[in-house]
């Protein structure tokens, strides 16, 4: 893909991401590349011992130690339990991938979506041809219920904690929202992937959802914690009586995701929940702060998402055009994410700001937004 602007106002973000790839300036992706901690790495040195236990334990026990051992770190104790609860995928993006062919094949109807979110989620339920309508995360966090769910939507799709900004659903708003649903037959879906960099999100969405009565389906997400070379698997839970052909549609794409990550699923998690997951949440906050004061004396600039524990920063720029600081960034071989596509239905006002990827090593996090400041700075 060519640099200029025009066709970077064209590309998704997963396009633009793939730019930077082999960049030792890697501030695109929101996944995992820190460095793995001395726990972490020493669960790497049991892999012949993972593999096999992944070879000789029958995969559905396998399932179950994943589902429970990352769930209940995230304090997400009224999981469904039983047969076929939560299918297992390669990732959280082939999960939406699966509810949104079941909202399309159960008869399509408009749906709901936050507004800002990462393009990937409108891309794939306009893909199957259904027709979508923002909600303002301010009016989903804290306007009349009634204007968080719209009239005549199917579905209402709600990113929590939000990429790029960050913001949680409090338990209170999830079940008056949850309620509304209910009232309205509306299907509530929930992609929770970074959930587990904010405690403020691990109530047991499980149990309000349950108590709601209403049709829910949950997108979790192993992925974004830990440096795991993208051995990662998403979750797709969902509620008795959904009505949607979710078991059937996932049937259709995969029989199963490898049981070895499973197993690495499950250590990991272990070591999560022994302390690995506050030095986790300490290390984000680390590298927030350092992007913070290293940018905080440029003119025009700020923070937006002042409350933000996510591993992602967005960084406004004031007047200067984000796309242009984006290709001045990549010329020096850095590479972040210009804000515009986030605003799926008015990209416009994503052109002014951009997005920092927190999970990294902290000497090369202090590089790119060295070399960031330097060109506001001369912008």
């Amino acid at each position: 893909m060519s640099p200029s602007t025009p066709l970077l106002r064209e590309a998704n973000l997963t396009e633009i991401e793939s730019l930077a790839l082999s960049s030792q300036l890697n501030m695109a992706d929101g996944h995992a590349r820190q460095e793995l901690t001395e726990a972490q790495r020493s669960i790497i040195d049991e892999l012949p011992d993972l593999f096999g236990k992944a070879a000789a334990q029958p995969v559905d026990d396998l399932e179950r130690e994943a589902h429970g051992a990352y769930l209940h770190l995230l304090r997400q104790h009224s999981y469904p339990t039983g047969p076929g609860g939560v299918l297992t995928c390669y990732s959280s993006s082939v999960a939406m991938e699966i509810l949104s062919r079941s909202l399309a094949a159960s008869g399509g109807g408009p749906v709901a979506l936050v507004h800002p979110t990462f393009d990937n989620i409108p891309d794939l339920l306009r893909g199957n041809g259904l027709r979508l309508l923002p909600v303002e995360e301010d009016v989903l966090h804290h306007g009349p219920v009634g204007e968080a769910v719209p009239e005549a939507v199917r579905c209402l799709f709600v990113t929590t904690p939000n990429n790029p900004t960050g913001r949680v659903l409090a338990e209170e708003r999830l079940a008056a929202i949850a309620a509304e649903c209910a009232a309205r037959d509306v299907v509530l879906a929930l992609d929770t992937s970074f959930r587990g960099f904010d405690t403020r999100s691990h109530y047991d969405h499980y149990a309000v959802l349950r108590d709601s009565g209403c049709r829910w389906v949950v997108i979790e997400d192993t992925g974004k914690l830990w440096a795991t070379l993208d051995l990662k698997v998403g979750l797709l839970a969902y509620g008795d009586g959904v009505g949607l052909p979710l078991a059937k549609i996932h049937s259709d794409i995969l029989l199963g995701v490898s049981p070895f990550i499973l197993v690495l699923v499950t250590r990991f998690a272990e070591d999560a929940a022994a302390g690995g997951l506050t030095d986790l949440h300490r290390f984000v906050a680390d590298n927030r702060a350092l992007v913070r004061a290293t940018l905080a004396d440029v003119p025009g600039v700020s923070f937006p998402d002042v409350d933000a524990r996510v591993s992602v920063e967005r960084v406004d720029l004031g007047d200067r055009p984000c796309l242009d600081v984006w290709t001045r960034l990549r010329q020096g071989g850095v590479y972040v994410l210009p804000c515009g596509q986030f605003h799926w239905a008015d990209p416009a006002r994503g052109d002014r700001s951009l997005r920092i990827a927190l999970a990294r090593p902290p000497g090369a996090l202090d590089a790119a937004v060295r070399a960031l400041r330097a060109v506001l700075l001369d912008a």
